[in-house]
């Protein structure tokens, strides 16, 4: 799963401006390719090969547009992609004595040519392995930017009777999310645990919210207190359909036992699915889950707690941010102008510091009421666009665990060649302190971790706190 899998994700990043560039002559590949930039017009046709000139283009984009790409080292790409490469011809027993990683300079250009002349000896060679290289060698100079936010979208496809609202997968969360695993995984804490069951395998197999996963597929989730890949398999997409065989504990009855899981398409609750889901709290309180910044989502919560708000004075609003995988900037900025006017939110940068100013709405309404935030490790994106407000400009507090620090700077789309998408921020996002969100996250300000007891029992210690919290 990506910032992403995601969050992040099935929610539209409100994405602008995007890359395209016409397939120059070859002569004048070098270039041209990927130095003309514009916004997609209408839908792309259909995908086409993955090709040399493909992956020329996406490389010069990324230099030409990339937030960093006027300093980068292009030679962490190239060498990037030509690992890749290399080890895809391992992986079908076809090793070549051509495929040794040209010398490179520093020169962007000289050093494409060069790489682009063993490649095109190598895939000359082994031409049925053309499609899976080029595939597999643009993947790796995409994942050699190392953001969160840059992505290739290669041949996306739904399952067969894919619903609306249907989820693919094993059908639980754990505590150790799709981002961690992928990106940082240095953040997750042992043990392992299902915090969720949305259905599917997972529920048939009578799993509960507080099981401890003590190995996956026979591998240990955990090594000397640092997650293993072994976590990822927790989470397949869309073909993999590979069972997953889970080693349980139940800590309530010592209970211990293995369960395969088979990934598929699953009903999720309609509940959850909902962007914003509100009640009443304690009589006085207004509880509202946004579980992304969608287009509309701020004003969506302005009239939830608007209609709570009716008949009776609210004492606070707690708003629950856990789960949320981001979205747009702007909705974070108008949710943000709800509690405070003439404020900075954040600042979106280039390499040299040029930054533009995201300002609060100041034709959004007051709320004025005490404000409490949940958070945890799938906060992402543009909920830690929010959150990062909220503790810099002293908005509310943060009650939970720090955030998912997936927040390199909003996705710019660009239109590939062979009809597929490339995305990656043209400016670097920074906190209304001007800090370094990205990797790091947001701090909350009271520490309130969930522990397997808690999901078992049904209990959230985080709301609770949080309640106690506007009770003083």
């Amino acid at each position: 799963m990506t910032v992403i899998r995601t969050a992040a994700a099935g929610l539209a990043l409100l994405l602008a401006a995007a890359c395209t560039a016409p397939a120059p002559p070859r002569s004048e590949a070098s270039t041209a390719a990927g130095t003309v930039c514009a916004a997609p017009r209408g839908v792309p046709g259909a995908e086409t090969a993955t090709t040399i000139d493909v992956i020329e283009q996406a490389y010069f984009c990324i230099l030409g547009n990339y937030y960093s790409g006027a300093t980068l080292d292009a030679r962490s790409l190239l060498t990037a992609g030509f690992v890749a490469l290399t080890q895809e011809l391992n992986r079908n027993g076809r090793d070549l004595p051509e495929a040794g990683m040209p010398a490179l300079t520093g020169d962007r250009k000289a050093d494409w040519t060069a790489f682009e002349a063993v490649y095109r000896k190598i895939t000359d060679r082994v031409p049925d392995l053309r499609d899976k290289l080029a595939v597999g060698t643009l993947k790796a100079i995409v994942a050699g930017l190392g953001d969160n936010h840059a992505r290739w979208a290669h041949d996306v496809k739904r399952p067969p009777d894919h619903y609306d609202g249907d989820g693919y997968g094993l059908g639980l969360l754990a505590n150790v999310n799709g981002p961690q695993v992928d990106g940082n995984p240095g953040v997750a804490l042992p043990p392992l645990f299902v915090t969720t069951v949305q259905g599917g395998a997972a529920q048939a197999a009578g799993l509960r919210p507080g099981d401890i996963i003590e190995s996956v597929n026979g591998s240990a989730p955990f090594i000397d207190g640092k997650a293993t890949p072994a976590i990822a398999a927790l989470y397949p997409g869309y073909p993999e359909a590979r069972p997953v065989r889970l080693r349980l504990l139940r800590q309530s009855t010592g209970r211990r036992w293995s369960v395969t899981l088979k990934p598929g398409l699953y009903q999720r609750d309609l509940a959850a699915l909902q962007v914003v889901t509100s009640k009443l709290l304690d009589d006085d309180i207004a509880y509202v889950r946004l579980r992304g910044f969608a287009p509309d989502s701020a004003d969506r919560v302005f009239k939830a707690i608007s209609r709570l708000r009716t008949g009776r004075h609210l004492s606070g609003v707690v708003l629950d941010l856990r789960g949320n995988g981001g979205g747009s900037p702007t909705e974070a900025t108008r949710l943000v102008s709800a509690f405070t006017h003439e404020k900075a939110t954040a600042y979106l940068c280039t390499v040299d510091a040029r930054c533009e100013t995201l300002w609060t709405d100041n034709t959004v309404e007051l709320l004025d009421l005490p404000l409490m935030v949940l958070t945890d490790r799938s906060c992402a994106s543009a909920c830690e666009h929010f959150s990062s407000a909220v503790k810099d400009l002293r908005l509310g507090r943060l009650v939970g665990t720090r955030t998912a620090g997936v927040i390199s700077g909003p996705a710019q789309p660009y239109l590939l060649g062979n009809n597929t998408s490339l995305s990656f921020p043209a400016k670097h996002h920074l906190g209304p302190k001007r800090e370094v969100i990205d990797r790091i996250g947001v701090p909350p300000d009271h520490h309130v971790p969930l522990t397997p007891k808690d999901a078992a029992a049904g209990r959230d210690p985080v709301l609770t706190k949080a309640l106690t919290l506007l009770d003083k």
